[in-house]
């Protein structure tokens, strides 16, 4: 089960619509490790055009967020291995669009170490992020900025 703001996590399907995925942590209590990362709560797949159309069809369903502990190979190994409830999984935050998703992953990993943190499982960064993904979020950052130089 995934927590958020320290509740069980089991949105209705219309509030489910309105994210694209989210930022988590997930923590390994056997060793108190941690992975930071996101997902997606939506997977699409392209299909081949209908009979007689020229436009692929999009098809678009809930992913596997709910059994998801993360992409970490060696996560991954020991879930398999493991009694599921050593794993605590928080979501962090909710986002709207997949710009943001990234953009909170990397500023999680860059503001808690993680590549420099042995009580991580995070090996690597992976940013790339154009300023109109992220373009709904400047006005909240402005206001944040501003609240720290009072």
């Amino acid at each position: 089960m995934w927590l958020f703001e320290e509740e069980n996590f089991n949105p209705t399907p219309e509030a489910l619509a309105t994210w694209v995925g989210f930022v988590y942590e997930v923590n390994d209590t056997a060793n108190g490790k941690k992975y930071i990362g996101k997902k997606g709560f939506w997977s699409t797949r392209r299909l081949q055009p209908l009979k007689g159309k020229k436009r692929k069809r999009v098809v678009k369903k809930e992913s596997d967020w709910k059994t998801y502990y993360g992409s970490n190979e060696e996560i991954k190994l020991l879930v398999e291995a493991s009694d599921p409830e050593r794993w605590e999984r928080r979501i962090l935050r909710l986002c709207t669009s997949k710009g943001e998703m990234s953009y909170y992953e990397a500023k999680e990993q860059i503001e808690r170490n993680v590549l420099f943190d042995d009580s991580y499982y995070n090996e690597f960064i992976g940013l790339k992020i154009h300023a109109k993904h992220v373009g709904h979020l400047k006005e909240k950052f402005i206001d944040e900025r501003d609240k720290e130089t009072e």
